[in-house]
């Protein structure tokens, strides 16, 4: 999709459809067309109702320059937020591609929120329209086409059109990268193996310049990366260690580190999962999928702060060499854990992935996983959950979540918690049993973590959505990436 700016002073740009946006009371900015506001004034004796949040009205009018106008209810303008922006696009986009309209006007102004920056505004309108009209269609062989809309044209005064041109671009690459993530989030198991999410990361490398280091399955063993090497083991696919740096502070002894869960496809192993929901397990990757979009928009926009990314890669899957239920593994740290269910092999790779951030000089940590099923039961399919060992730095990462639109609730993490973790015959054992498990499994990462500032985030719930809904497209939401790269770029200011 072409996305450009124009200012009030550029003639003649020709639109098949233009977006504006109404207040609960039915009435446009002062810069609309004053002609158009009789009609909005008839539309709203039809249906009082159009100016509400997220109603969608469309119009054709034969005798006006644009003929398709699609009005969109913004509500109450003091209960506008910039997610409500972003959500708003995602939908009005989507519905004038279903018109078949090939290029659309709106006009930034219409959707400024008191006190909020215009490039903060022109970033959550692209976003939200090139999040909203993403598709997945890899292995689609029907050829009809489904997406119309080519151009997007965001106007705006002369004053401001620097600051509308920086959203822009900042929207661009943080849209690209939440859909890179949908994109791998959303390939069948079979094609995303470990080996191939390497192939995808060696792309990121060549595109942004990061520093990329692959551990293969001997290069783990040397290093003693057992626990991740033992969930390995029941699969035919050898296990990978991707590794990011990127030096953003070279003055600076800091090192944010990003942890991702990288389960390619997850069976289970030998304590097999039920075969009803099993498919889904190919999204299992989705905390690796996350930090590797984000690298790769952190790449491109180059914050003053020194990140580490480490994405441990394995299938997980019964064999005769599988890991079982009653072993007990020696981690990485030195750590041993007894296996109560091979099914709880998440926490296993993220023990071993810390560490090794921690060797190569991680000062805070941030892991994100499809950790937990308990945690969907706790908070449901549109929350994630939060556990840390540092309030302060996990009140800087709910700060980014809630600029980004992305909801996350911290968790209880009372040390009471680790009793249900406690092993008769290891340190400890990988699975608490079924009382809050979701917590649980966030107590047994801190074992690893030697007291650097922490936050886990358990995705399960909010990996994938069952329908259109605003900005998200039904499969894989790209959770997480948004979050990620707000939280770097505060980061970035604060030094």
């Amino acid at each position: 999709m072409i996305l450009e700016v124009i200012t009030d002073a550029v003639p003649g740009v020709i639109c098949d459809a233009q977006l504006i946006g109404i207040d609960k009371d039915g009435r446009a900015s002062n810069t609309v067309d004053g002609t158009l506001q009789a009609y909005f004034d008839a539309i709203r004796q039809q249906n009082p109702d159009c100016g509400n949040y997220g109603e969608i009205t469309s119009l054709y009018i034969a005798d006006h320059p644009i003929q398709r106008i699609v009005l969109v209810g913004l509500g109450s303008i003091k209960d506008l937020t910039q997610d409500k922006i972003r959500t708003l696009m995602g939908s009005a986009v989507r519905s004038i591609n279903r018109h078949r309209a090939a290029a659309l006007l709106l006009d930034v102004g219409h959707y400024m929120i008191p006190g909020a920056q215009v490039s903060d505004i022109a970033q959550a309108i692209v976003e939200g329209a090139l999040l909203g009209t993403y598709e997945f269609k890899c292995y689609k062989t029907d050829s009809k086409p489904s997406k119309f809309l080519d151009k997007v044209f965001l106007q705006c005064e002369s004053h401001c059109q620097s600051d509308v041109e920086w959203g822009l671009k900042q929207g661009r690459i943080v849209a690209d990268s939440v859909n890179f993530c949908r994109d791998l989030v959303n390939h069948p198991s079979h094609y995303l193996t470990p080996s191939r999410m390497v192939d995808y990361a060696a792309l990121v490398e060549e595109s942004t310049g990061l520093e990329l280091t692959v551990l293969d399955q001997e290069a783990m063993r040397q290093k003693k990366m057992n626990a991740l090497l033992a969930v390995a083991k029941g699969s035919e696919e050898p296990p990978r260690l991707i590794v990011f740096k990127y030096k953003g502070n070279p003055d600076s002894q800091e090192m944010l580190a990003f942890v991702g869960k990288g389960v390619t496809f997850d069976s289970g192993g030998i304590s097999l999962k039920p075969s009803e929901g099993m498919g889904d397990m190919k999204d299992d990757m989705a905390g690796a999928a996350a930090v590797m979009a984000a690298m790769k928009a952190i790449g491109q926009l180059k914050p003053r702060v020194n990140i580490l990314a480490v994405l441990p890669c394995v299938e997980n899957m019964p064999s005769g060499r599988a890991l079982k239920p009653g072993d007990v593994v020696t981690s990485m740290s030195g750590k041993t854990i007894e296996i109560i269910t091979t099914d709880a092999e998440g926490r296993l790779i993220l023990a071993d992935a810390i560490t090794y951030a921690i060797r190569a000089g991680a000062t805070r940590i941030v892991d994100i996983a499809t950790l937990t099923g308990a945690c969907v039961v706790a908070l449901g399919k549109s929350v994630s959950g939060v556990i840390t060992n540092d309030s302060d730095w996990c009140k800087q990462l709910l700060a980014a979540a809630q600029y980004s639109g992305e909801k996350m609730w911290e968790l209880p993490g009372f040390d009471d918690y680790t009793e249900q973790i406690k092993s008769d015959i290891a340190d400890m054992k990988n699975s608490g049993g079924r009382w809050a498990g979701a917590i649980t499994a966030g107590k047994f990462i801190e074992k690893f973590v030697e007291k650097r500032p922490w936050v886990h985030i358990d995705i399960a719930g909010t990996v994938t959505v069952d329908k259109d809904a605003g900005y998200n497209v039904k499969g894989a939401t790209g959770i997480g990436v948004r979050t990620f790269i707000r939280l770097v770029l505060d980061s970035s200011y604060v030094n």
